[in-house]
């Protein structure tokens, strides 16, 4: 399994580093050529602003945009439950809130129950976090704050707005690669 983490901007390296625990090999994507061979993504948190323009300047949305057509699966945490909203890559069948939850001294920690996750809470960590303003029919919403949602999946789409790179609970990234492992067909 060969996955790959959209390295223009944000902590890219935190999860590639937990991939790389978790068994796959990672390749950083900066630039188009970068997709090819790639089972999955990860498009990780950042400045959503400085990800679009490095978007831009290097030529990936239209590769992003194939890629995400192949139904390979994709990760999208903080900034990259952004860039995958209708408004920029239009990927994702949601609208996301920039800074919803507020500026970087309003960042906080919240226990997230997974209806499909076992063991207890995960502990998200929020930084200038997202959440999901609107989401169309085949976004099924997975955990919310205070009434907003922020994390949700549609077909092979995983997004939450938060860091699971920043804790020590690995099973969010364990999911995206059970994701990956059924889409190429492996054990």
């Amino acid at each position: 399994m060969t996955v790959g983490v959209l390295a223009l901007q944000g902590d890219f390296a935190a999860h590639a580093r937990v991939l790389s625990d978790l068994g796959a090999e990672v390749r950083e994507v900066r630039v188009p050529a970068d997709l090819d061979g790639l089972d999955g993504l990860v498009m990780p948190g950042g400045e959503s602003t400085t990800m679009t323009l490095g978007i831009e300047r290097e030529g990936l949305g239209d590769p992003l945009r194939a890629f995400a057509a192949t139904g390979a699966p994709i990760f999208g945490t903080c900034a990259g439950l952004i860039m995958l909203d209708r408004e920029h890559l239009q990927i994702m069948d949601i609208t996301a809130r920039r800074n919803a939850f507020g500026r970087q001294v309003r960042s906080f920690e919240a226990d997230l129950t997974f209806p499909d996750l076992d063991g207890p809470p995960v502990r998200a960590v929020f930084i200038r976090a997202p959440w999901i303003e609107d989401a169309g029919p085949s976004v099924e919403i997975l955990a919310e704050v205070d009434g907003h949602p922020v994390a949700a999946r549609q077909g092979s789409l995983f997004v939450i707005a938060f860091h699971p790179e920043l804790g020590d609970d690995i099973r969010l990234h364990e999911r995206f690669l059970a994701d990956v492992r059924a889409h190429v067909g492996a054990p």
